[in-house]
Parts: structure tokens; sequence; C-alpha cells
């Protein structure tokens, strides 16, 4: 920290995540998580609101709106509660559900992605709260969901349409993704590739190896779809962001014999791709590419969020600042990684994404400097005091 900030929060930031990484919340089970959140923020007096949600075919899921203030203009923090399995206890050299301290960090699952960050935008709105009171013209919200790690369905998406439906609008958003790389403030998102995935599967006729011409294999057809989908670069990237991409995850045909023509093959793949693209420009094109391959197939496409920019400008710059206020260093604007729920913020407000350090995110062992906890919770306060300018 530079020491031109001056932070004090009547919440503790690193108290606040151990007690959010000992909640398993486990996509889609809370385990008590929005729990512990609420109960920090009701004293502050955020108007707080559960909102679970449900729909045929996915998990019922339980979501945290929590409000300050009923006027704007309206600061948004949002994030998930819910983290990815631990995968193998065995390679964890701690309780992944302890949040234990140990030589400055906080382990466990959540601590980079992202329970430190929650924790953060509380300190914050305390530390904030505290010092302007009811002084301050506006609102600050939380805006935390537990289905980010899975289906996304039950989760933001609803929140924020229950919220329109309210007439409640967002004039800037910050989402807690784990955007730092390699040092706390070095990154930040200002934007993410969408993400496709598609199933191809092709159908032959089953048959004796020995008798090709009495069957049709629909393997060697799907080498050449393949071939077809892969065999040329979708682009060579935009201004904001880096080339396309697709890639085969997995070719299934489940024939155990050696001497059978099996009847039909599949293979799943995915395209994240840049804004030269839309997901229907690109399953146009796949399909173009399928039907010049001949033969009989079927393509299930599922679009899991269409790639989005929110353009340098006001709040990057707020963003930008904040973190230079407090970390010296001028976060770079970047568009690279996943998806992140602020492919659905983006409809309704200007969205940036920053956090903590992500390097051991979903690995075993995850974990979070304690000081850039601290941290993090005090560029979060000068956001909100850029924000709402000076007392």
């Amino acid at each position: 920290m530079t020491g031109r900030h001056v932070f004090v929060s009547a919440i503790d930031p690193v108290e606040l995540t151990r007690a959010l990484i000992r909640r398993p919340s486990i996509t889609p089970k809370d385990e008590g998580a929005l729990g512990v959140i609420e109960t920090a923020l009701a004293p502050l007096g955020f108007a707080c609101h559960r909102l679970p949600f449900a729909e045929a075919g996915t998990p019922d899921i339980d979501n945290l709106y929590a409000r300050f203030g009923a006027t704007g203009p309206h600061f948004c923090f949002a994030g998930h509660s819910d983290v990815v399995p631990v995968g193998d206890p065995k390679g964890w050299t701690v309780d992944p559900f302890g949040g234990e301290v140990i030589d400055g960090h906080v382990y466990g699952r959540g601590a980079a992605d992202m329970k430190g960050a929650i924790a953060a935008f509380a300190a914050a709105a305390a530390a904030f709260i505290d010092r302007r009171g009811k002084k301050s013209a506006g609102s600050i919200s939380l805006l935390i969901t537990g289905d980010e790690e899975g289906p996304a369905i039950n989760g933001t998406d609803k929140v924020l349409k229950w919220m329109a439906a309210r007439g409640e609008t967002i004039d800037a958003c910050v989402v807690g993704e784990p955007t730092s790389d390699k040092i706390l403030g070095d990154m930040a998102k200002i934007g993410r590739r969408g993400s496709l995935n598609a199933r191809l599967t092709v159908t032959g006729q089953q048959g004796h190896v020995a008798y090709p011409h009495l069957a049709d294999n629909p393997n060697h057809r799907l080498i050449r779809m393949l071939a077809e989908l892969t065999g040329e670069a979708l682009d060579n990237g935009s201004e904001w962001f880096q080339p396309s991409s697709l890639q085969v995850t997995t070719i299934d045909v489940g024939n155990p014999a050696t001497n059978v023509i099996p009847a039909r093959a599949a293979a799943a793949l995915n395209i994240r791709f840049n804004d030269r693209h839309s997901s229907k420009t690109l399953i146009e094109w796949m399909r173009r590419k399928l039907d010049a391959a001949g033969g009989t197939y079927a393509l299930d496409t599922q679009v899991s969020g269409e790639s989005f920019l929110t353009l340098p400008g006001k709040l990057s710059d707020l963003v930008a600042d904040a973190v230079e206020t407090v970390a010296g260093r001028r976060p770079e604007l970047s568009t690279t990684g996943g998806t992140s729920d602020a492919r659905f913020i983006r409809a309704y407000s200007p969205v940036v994404e920053f956090g903590l350090v992500g390097r051991t995110m979903h690995k075993a062992d995850e974990r979070a400097a304690v000081k850039d906890i601290r941290d993090l919770a005090t560029i979060y306060g000068a956001m909100l005091d850029r924000f709402f300018g000076s007392a």
C-alpha cells in the first residue's frame, strides 16, 4: 500500500473471508455462506433480500441482493459465494474448508475465487458508510449469487431481472473475480470472450470391418468434419481480444469390438470467441463446413455467453485510479480468461472486473495473501470514494 488512503472498517475482511471459507458452498449448495454475508451487512443498514430461484432440469439456487440507500447513483459490487469442488482432498496440505492462516495467506476453497473479494466488498462498504453515513447520496449494493460455478441459470441473470421488475437500475458495477495475474492490481477485465459448446454426432451404418462396402463408417466422416472445423484459424484477434479458439474436448465412439464398424460417433467442442463473431454466425459457419463434408449428422449447441466489452472510459478509469492510489500500479485492461457473470450484468450497466491474484483458483491449496485481502478492501473503498465524490 502507498499509504495515501486511510482505511478503517468495522468488518475485518480477513476474518470474514475465513468465516466464508468455513461454509462448504460447493455449487449448488449454500451451506450458510449467504447467511454469513447477510449477518455482516444487515447491521450496517443494508436491506437484504434472499432470492431463491428454480427452473426445471436445474438445481434450485439461493442468492442475496443487499442494498444500502434507495436513490441514485447506484454502485453495485457483484460476485459469487459458490465454489468448485476440492478434488482429491489428499492433494491439499490443509483442510479445504478450514480457513487457516499460514505464512501470511488464508488457505481454503474460495479464498481467491472469490470469497476474499466478497469480504473485501463488505469491509469497504462498512468503512464508507462509517465515514459518510447518511451524508452520502446514492446507493451501494452487493449482488451475490450461488450459481456462478454451475449452470448460471438461477443466479445473477434472474436476480438482475428481478431488480429490473422492481425498477432498480445500476449505474456502475465491479465484479470481484480474481483478475490480478502475478501481483494485486496488475490486471482488470473490461470484457470477456463468448463461449459456445457444441456436440457433433455422425450417423453411419454398422457392419463387419471385413466388409466395409456393406457399412458406412461414421468415424471416418467425423474425422473429416473435425478437420474442416479445425483446419483454419477463426480470426487473428481484434483490438481488445485475443484470437478466437475452437478446441475439440472429447471424441466418443463407445465401441469395444475390434471387428465392428460402429453405427455412430460423436465429438464435443468449445469455441471461445471474440467480438468478430456472434454465436449465431459461428453456428452458421459450422453447419456450412459440416454440410460440405457430407453425410448425416446432428449438431447440438449451447451458448454460455456472447463476447462483450466495456470500452475504456469512466468506469475503467475509476477502477484504475483506485488501484493506483492504493497499490501504486495501474492495471492492464484485459479480456482474457473464461466467462464470468459480467456477461449478464453488461446488459444492465457498465461493468469491470477486478479482484485478487488468481494463480491458485480451482487448485489444491487455494489461497490469498492476507495483505492482498486487506489492500483489496481499501481499493474497493477508494472506488466508492471516487464514484460518490468527496465528502
